[in-house]
């Protein structure tokens, strides 16, 4: 995905001429304090978070709480995340979210969610990719009554993905362990705790000057207007040692995630970049 960091406000819906139609939900949020960086703008995990809490709400207001999927032993996991922030938002700003799903596949469903200013300008988007998963984590057939019920087009996206590409040998190394205030329900990180450690990787490795240079300059973790790609290859367990690497990829950064130890395995690829100004 291309375009300019003076972009517009777009949703990849704008710029498709349009989503196809689908059960919408919408619910206000209010930005708190906490969800905020120094610079006084939301972390864009905390957009993952709301458009997460809005998803389920919209599954549950339509019959399917989170009972109904433990009963059946069915999960929804994130596979890839985008997040286009195309407005400044802080600290006491009032949003209305609205989501809804925009394309089905056979395990697969694709999400939307705009987040709207009080006085209705688009302030971010979030599109995300989930798989549906039985009680064994495999991959499982989402169930015939959602189609009609939620609405989008079957078959209507390609899978998404993010390619950092590889990383070379002077980019900044990056370290941590899994922590348990990191861990959701399901007893593993959440996704939206992938984008606080992207940031906080960005973040260290532009304080230490690396990729300055003469040239133009790089979108960065909390740059107004970015476009935010995720792609989760596997879950962090808890207490796991992790380690990354993070470098410049004009006009961006890419990060890539993996655990430790002798058999590493990649946990994810990201990048962030200007925000689209086509989809």
């Amino acid at each position: 995905m291309t375009g300019q960091a003076t972009a517009p406000e777009v949703s990849p819906a704008a710029t498709a001429g349009g989503a196809p139609p689908g059960d919408e939900f919408s619910a206000p949020y209010r930005v708190r304090f906490d969800e905020c960086a120094p610079d006084g703008l939301v972390r864009t995990s905390a957009l993952l978070r709301y458009a997460q809490d809005l998803s389920g709400a919209h599954s549950t207001a339509r019959g399917y709480d989170r009972a109904w999927y433990t009963g059946r032993g069915l999960a929804w996991l994130v596979r890839t995340a985008e997040v286009g922030v195309v407005g400044s938002i802080g600290h006491g700003d009032e949003l209305t979210g609205t989501t809804r799903v925009v394309g089905f596949r056979r395990v697969w469903a694709r999400r939307l969610t705009e987040f709207r200013a009080a006085d209705g300008p688009l302030a971010a988007w979030v599109r995300i990719d989930w798989v549906l998963t039985d009680e064994r984590g495999a991959p499982t057939r989402i169930p015939a009554e959602f189609h009609p019920l939620f609405g989008g087009a079957p078959g209507g996206f390609p899978l998404g993905r993010v390619d950092p590409g590889a990383p070379p040998a002077d980019g900044h190394r990056f370290a941590l362990v899994v922590r348990p205030q990191e861990l959701d329900p399901m007893d593993h990180v959440n996704n939206a705790v992938y984008a606080d450690w992207l940031e906080e990787a960005v973040g260290q490795a532009a304080a230490e000057d690396v990729g300055a240079g003469d040239g133009p300059p790089l979108v960065g973790a909390r740059s107004v207007p970015r476009l935010v790609r995720l792609e989760f290859a596997a879950a962090a367990p808890p207490g796991a040692r992790l380690g990354g690497v993070v470098w410049p990829s004009v006009p961006g950064w890419s990060f890539r995630l993996a655990t430790t130890g002798p058999a590493p395995t990649e946990l994810l690829r990201a990048r962030i970049e200007p925000v689209a100004t086509d989809a």
